[in-house]
């Protein structure tokens, strides 16, 4: 297993297929690298099945133990299938990230190739404000999740953006969440210093310590000193990176994009390590270089940063109800 030169042992990989999506989150950071031209048109550019094994057949070298696909949306990908068969054969841990609105069809065939897991991006459980953030229709989305519960694509995550349109409908996505076995709920801090837009964020430390006032359990995970909220009925993550120097110390995750370039950092496009054409003995070295040159970003790559969070006004937030007695909340199952 390697590790940078502050101690961060690499674990995992994230691996994007595809910069294509067919939806138009407003919040949408395109893993970093910037928009996308023709973004629903095939990309010659793309990553091979063949080239996504062999990458991860390194990544196995050296001791990474668990992938997760990307986009873009994955799931434009008709070949989605044969990618997974062939990562398995490499690493077991195979993970998607994924919108969800093509997920309904493909949550067995995706299965049956080995997949795991998957995360969905859902930022609200009200179709109207669904499509105002995301661009896409909330209801195809719903049916993929309870696609993906049923074949036992457990747990899925769904993935909610924390910022001034969602803040104060947390307590009803914790009831969404907890109204349904197989479910877990995945908070993650808007990210201004990708798509800008300071405005739209909001006090992180009031979302944490609100969750921390309602939690019966408070966990840590290793990856990212995360914080998990165990509610009655559900479990909340906090993904919340921005001016957290402890987030990124914690970081063991390298990344690919949909080129094929190794990428250190999220935040950062200036680490790219171009790996097409290279010959065994070079792509092993170019894992050894992305590695060994990755830096926390918050800490090391950026220092001047304010200190807690930028000063963002708190947002009242109420505690959630019994999902039981809430009749607008039935069991996706």
């Amino acid at each position: 297993m390697l590790s940078d030169a502050f101690g961060r042992a690499v674990t995992d990989i994230r691996i994007s297929v595809t910069k294509r999506c067919n939806f138009g989150c407003v919040y949408c950071h395109d893993e970093g690298l910037g928009p996308v031209a023709r973004p629903r048109a095939p990309h010659d550019e793309e990553l091979s099945p063949v080239e996504v094994e062999r990458l991860v057949g390194v990544a196995r070298e050296f001791g990474i133990r668990s992938v997760k696909f990307t986009g873009g949306e994955p799931l434009v990908r008709d070949d989605l299938e044969r990618i997974v068969e062939r990562t398995v054969e490499q690493i077991a841990d195979v993970s998607l990230t994924t919108n969800g609105s093509m997920l309904e069809r493909r949550a067995e065939s995706l299965r049956d190739a080995g997949l795991k897991r998957v995360n969905v991006s859902v930022d609200s459980v009200d179709p109207e404000a669904f499509h105002q953030i995301r661009g896409g229709a909330l209801a195809p989305v719903l049916r993929g999740i309870r696609a993906a519960l049923r074949v036992g694509l457990k747990p899925v995550k769904l993935n909610m953006v924390v910022f001034r349109p969602t803040v104060e409908s947390i307590p009803r996505m914790i009831e969404f969440v907890g109204a349904t076995d197989g479910l877990k709920l995945q908070l993650i801090e808007y990210m201004p210093e990708l798509v800008a837009h300071e405005e739209r964020r909001v006090d992180i430390r009031a979302v944490r310590d609100w969750l921390e006032t309602h939690a019966s359990h408070v966990l840590v995970r290793e990856m990212h000193h995360r914080r998990v909220y165990r509610f009655q009925h559900a479990e909340v993550e906090l993904v919340d990176p921005v001016y957290n120097a402890e987030f990124c110390s914690n970081c063991h995750r390298i990344r690919v994009t949909h080129r094929g370039e190794l990428k250190g950092c999220l935040n950062r496009s200036d680490d790219l390590v171009p790996t097409r054409g290279l010959d065994d003995a070079a792509l092993r070295d170019a894992f050894r270089q992305v590695i060994s040159t990755r830096v926390p970003y918050y800490g090391a790559y950026v220092k001047d940063y304010p200190r807690g969070n930028a000063p963002s006004v708190p947002l009242p937030m109420v505690a959630p109800r019994a999902a039981a007695a809430d009749p607008s909340f039935r069991r996706l199952q």
